[in-house]
């Protein structure tokens, strides 16, 4: 998922707080909209998707705990809390209502911004357990298997970590140099083959690959149903 797909929610009264990280998430190329109490933001989280919230502990009206725990009952979105330093209860009851993570103020702008990064990548992890489908073709990542057309062939573990991370991150393009490290293979040709192997087990015409193809120039991409 691109950071201009990320759609980010600040809920904090500090006009200051989300100034800043509005700016400076914004700057990162995501998508931020902001909320000074917990009133407004449950308006727009009514009204509109968001990929993670960012929620101030002490507000005045609802204060966060109350806020996490009302949207944990209705949606399933990711929330940080921002919390005042060394109230270590504090952050414990916030992680017991659901949060899924905490920072504590004053904080670095960058410290958050490797929590959302952290959280967006946990998020975007496959389900090695459950049967995946690229096209016709019925990926079962846990028996290292790919069945098309009643016929099952077998994949290795390089195949598997690349299936694994392009499953993960539909429509995104991966050059050369990322296959490799995630595969473990080094040479550019012996990539392009395993990358064709792949094709033959997915694609109904790996000659003219409706999946998994080639971004010239760029690397290659897996598209998705």
């Amino acid at each position: 998922m691109a950071n201009n797909n990320i759609h980010i929610l600040i809920v904090d009264d500090d006009d200051r707080i989300r100034a800043l990280l509005k700016d400076y998430l914004s700057s990162k190329n995501y998508i931020v909209s902001s909320a000074e109490n917990a009133e407004e933001a449950k308006k727009k989280i009514e009204y509109l998707k968001y990929d993670i919230i960012i929620l101030d502990v002490m507000m005045p009206g609802q204060d966060g705990y109350e806020l996490t725990k009302e949207i944990k009952k209705k949606i399933k979105v990711p929330i940080i809390l921002l919390t005042a330093k060394g109230e270590v209860e504090n952050r414990i009851k916030g992680l017991e209502l659901g949060a899924d993570d905490y920072v504590g103020k004053p904080f670095e702008p960058k410290e958050l911004l490797l929590r959302i990064k952290n959280i967006i990548k946990n998020n975007n992890k496959i389900d090695l357990k459950i049967i995946h489908f690229i096209g016709n073709a019925k990926v079962d990542l846990n028996k290292m298997t790919l069945k098309l057309n009643n016929k099952e062939k077998k994949i290795n573990i390089s195949e598997k970590k690349v299936l694994v991370e392009m499953l993960s991150n539909p429509g995104r393009t991966f050059s050369r140099e990322e296959i490799g490290k995630i595969s473990g293979i080094s040479q550019e040709r012996s990539i392009d083959v395993m990358v064709t192997r792949l094709r033959q087990k997915i694609e109904i015409n790996p000659r003219n690959p409706k999946y998994l193809q080639t971004i010239r120039g760029s690397g290659y991409v897996l598209w998705i149903e």
